[in-house]
């Protein structure tokens, strides 16, 4: 007689040891002992909370300095939820947690993706503000977070696009709360801008060539007025010109220079600056190498 209660036995183990199986193969993590790892459990669970919900979260993290996390809910956010006003905002303190963990190249990529789906939007002149921001820090290295920044010293690529962008801003959102603030930034990038334009200039210069010196010169008289330098690039044009031998355009800058700048007696221009803008070929005759081009008579 056979033994159905064994056999019964049996058979159960051998269907949940098949379901068992199944499971693990279709993605059933409950049923299996080896299950997904935390990271995928929480993409699940993430995935059935709400806009709301996810919005929230990701601002707490936001608020507590935890960006990573922060980051991770607010991408979420904009895959789950792309079109709603969760989303929308989600984009702008996306932007921002980028730019607090020094990551430019994501922070301008999504602002500028929400400038683009977003033009009409309450907090665009905000977006803006955001954009010229980042745009200025993405030409900091790690070593400014040590030693103190020069940006006259380096290319003034990213220092121009900020610039710009502060720029529309003012003009097109006059009465915005951030304009104030951004025309203070203006200020100080203009200033910046200048005098790295009059340290080629002064390049120039002191290599013998008087052309460049002069056009550099004088783009800083023409796009940057009330620039901090701007007495010492009138001076050095009027020194090129006087290199160049155009006596009438050297004496006409020696006159907007005496109106505006001078501080010497009867008429005569400040010198300050002329020992170290000098150019370096002295005689007449590497002069006129110079000017046929033939040879460059470098500073030491």
């Amino acid at each position: 007689m056979k033994d159905y209660t064994q056999s019964t036995q049996r058979s159960i183990w051998q269907t949940l040891f098949m379901l068992i199986l199944v499971a693990s193969i279709s993605g059933c993590s409950s049923l299996w002992p080896f299950g997904k790892d935390d990271e995928e459990k929480e993409s699940e669970i993430a995935a059935n909370e709400s806009a709301a919900s996810l919005y929230a979260s990701a601002q707490t993290a936001l608020v507590k300095r935890e960006v990573g996390v922060a980051v991770e809910k607010y991408q979420l956010l904009e895959s789950r939820y792309p079109f709603g006003r969760y989303a929308q905002q989600g984009l702008l303190e996306l932007t921002y947690a980028y730019h607090l963990n020094n990551k430019s190249d994501q922070a301008l990529a999504t602002i500028n993706r929400f400038i683009q789906l977003n033009p009409q939007h309450p907090s665009i002149d905000y977006a803006y503000y955001m954009k010229g921001l980042v745009t200025f820090d993405k030409g900091k290295s790690l070593i400014h977070s040590v030693l103190k920044r020069d940006p006259s010293n380096n290319d003034p690529t990213f220092l121009r696009e900020s610039f710009d962008v502060f720029k529309l801003l003012i003009e097109k959102y006059p009465d915005s709360e951030y304009a104030d603030d951004a025309k203070q930034r203006m200020i100080y990038q203009r200033n910046e801008l200048a005098e790295y334009e009059l340290k080629v200039a002064k390049f120039y210069m002191q290599r013998g060539a008087y052309v460049a010196s002069a056009n550099r010169a004088k783009y800083i008289m023409e796009n940057y007025h009330g620039a901090e330098i701007m007495p010492e690039a009138v001076y050095m044009l009027e020194q090129a010109y006087l290199a160049l031998d155009l006596n009438d355009l050297a004496y006409d800058t020696h006159r907007v220079y005496a109106q505006n700048y001078q501080t010497g007696k009867d008429g005569v221009i400040d010198e300050k600056f002329a020992e170290k803008n000098r150019s370096c070929a002295e005689n007449l005759w590497g002069k006129a190498l110079e000017k046929l081009r033939l040879r460059t008579y470098y500073c030491n």
